[in-house]
């Protein structure tokens, strides 16, 4: 017997049985967490804040809190989304050309973000997984 949130993550296109079961295994039930939000720094995929005054700063490090197998999970199928799913990839340059610094890491990371809302929808909604139809540019 096959779980129909085991089947709404292995409708996106790039995430396969290891990953949708490990992402599955690591959030338990969707209905413990409030948002995406809340998953999102329950994985540790979010930056705290470094700042002294009005100056920000950009060089900060991902936060080391959270679960790591979660934000594994998620790091790693996100990569395989953007390589398979075309707004996934554009997401993924403009994150890359916005930023100084660490560029590929900073834009996976803020990518796997765009990914856990795609993922809290489905499994809240128990839908599977349907691109985006483009509009055909003439």
């Amino acid at each position: 017997m096959t779980l129909p949130e085991y089947q709404c993550l292995t409708s996106i296109p790039g995430v396969g049985p290891v990953y949708a079961g490990g992402i599955l295994a690591e959030i338990g039930q969707i209905e413990r967490f409030e948002n995406e939000a809340k998953i999102a720094k329950y994985a540790g995929l979010h930056w705290p804040k470094n700042q002294s005054g009005d100056k920000n700063s950009e060089n900060t490090s991902l936060a080391k809190r959270g679960n790591r197998y979660l934000r594994y999970y998620l790091v790693e199928a996100t990569n395989l989304v953007r390589s398979r799913d075309a707004e996934y990839k554009e997401f993924y340059h403009k994150k890359y050309k916005e930023t100084a610094k660490h560029q590929h890491k900073r834009a996976v990371v803020l990518t796997a973000r765009k990914f856990v809302r795609l993922v809290d929808i489905l499994l809240r909604n128990h839908q599977l997984y349907m691109p985006q139809r483009r509009q055909i540019e003439k």
